[in-house]
């Protein structure tokens, strides 16, 4: 509480101060988040009505397209108002619990990621054994230790940052509240912060990423064995979408977290956290839905339905009313 009473509130720097470019950045961040929020709802949308699409990939799919829709609704919205107002404050409260949001939504997008690596893993290189891999039951308790693994993450960390003085300063230079630069502004001890913090970018950023590169090896492996072309084709198809994502999304976190925070430059920092808190939820969509057949073939049938609902509609009605003509014009008996 007494923390609390010295800082009521922070300031947030932001990406820029200049009122022209203000402008055009919020017009950019809104159409970002506008498709970003689109391309996932549509997505999850497409799995959840398609029986064909009704398999373990989609379903780690479906809950990484919520992932990014919530991740991105935890910074971007703040970032708008900040850009359309000019309001850089937010409250102590609010600066905890989108540290809270984040950390936990950042955790599970990492542990799903490496589910999915593994899940191509099974199906590539233990084809035979997929089916009884990726039971429905083993499915589910992955991605719900996932989810609470995140959770109980960063619960641990955000604790932590309660039991901090923040007594100088209240300029956080970044554009919403993430961890690092909320312990570079704490006027307390922050070396079990960056303890933990250490520790848990080690498990879930150094061990995720060895994983999900060790999950590669053995499909490369298992792909090179492949003797017929179309056969490695298939193959790689259907990892090449997971691995873009990964790429972008793994490389700038690491870059991110994975360092001492004595040789962190938040002016650079504050940018490439825009890749995986922004741009990686707008990518995946797209990524996931040009780069994969199955989805691509969903989507199209969805939208001749959609275009021949209105069409049959038009065709009921106007039968009704031929008929309802054809009763009027009958001679009475």
């Amino acid at each position: 509480m007494k923390n609390q009473s010295a800082r009521t509130e922070f300031l947030l720097r932001g990406l820029a101060h200049s009122p022209e470019l203000q402008i055009l950045l919020f017009c950019l961040f809104t159409l970002i988040y506008v498709i970003a929020l689109a391309g996932n709802a549509l997505l999850i949308f497409t799995i959840c009505t398609c029986k064909k699409l009704h398999n373990p990939m989609y379903f780690l799919l479906i809950n990484l397209s919520l992932v990014n829709v919530l991740s991105i609704s935890v910074t971007t919205p703040k970032l708008i108002q900040t850009l359309l107002t000019h309001r850089k404050n937010i409250s102590f409260h609010g600066c905890i619990t989108q540290v809270y949001l984040f950390i936990w939504l950042l955790v599970t997008e990492l542990l799903l990621l490496t589910c999915m690596a593994f899940d191509r893993y099974a199906a590539i290189c233990q084809p035979l054994r997929y089916v009884f891999i990726m039971k429905k039951e083993f499915c589910v308790s992955i991605v719900m230790a996932a989810w609470v693994t995140g959770m109980i993450n960063s619960a641990v960390h955000t604790g932590l940052a309660l039991q901090l003085s923040f007594c100088n300063s209240n300029i956080i230079n970044h554009f919403f509240c993430d961890l690092p630069p909320l312990l570079k502004l704490s006027s307390s001890d922050t070396s079990l912060n960056e303890t933990m913090a250490f520790m848990a970018d080690v498990i879930f950023g150094i061990c995720s990423c060895g994983l999900t590169l060790t999950s590669y090896l053995f499909i490369l492996r298992a792909i090179f064995k492949i003797r017929s072309t179309e056969g490695k084709k298939k193959a790689f198809s259907t990892c090449s979408s997971h691995l873009i994502v990964v790429s972008f999304y793994f490389s700038t976190v690491i870059y991110t977290y994975i360092r001492p925070t004595s040789v962190y430059s938040l002016d650079i920092d504050k940018f490439v956290s825009l890749i995986y808190s922004v741009v990686t939820p707008l990518l995946n969509p797209v990524v996931y839905s040009l780069r994969n057949k199955e989805v691509k073939e969903v989507v199209k049938m969805l939208l001749r339905r959609s275009k021949l609902l209105p069409q049959l509609q038009g065709d009921i009605q106007k039968h009704f009313k031929q008929n309802s003509v054809k009763t009027h014009i009958l001679p009475e008996n």
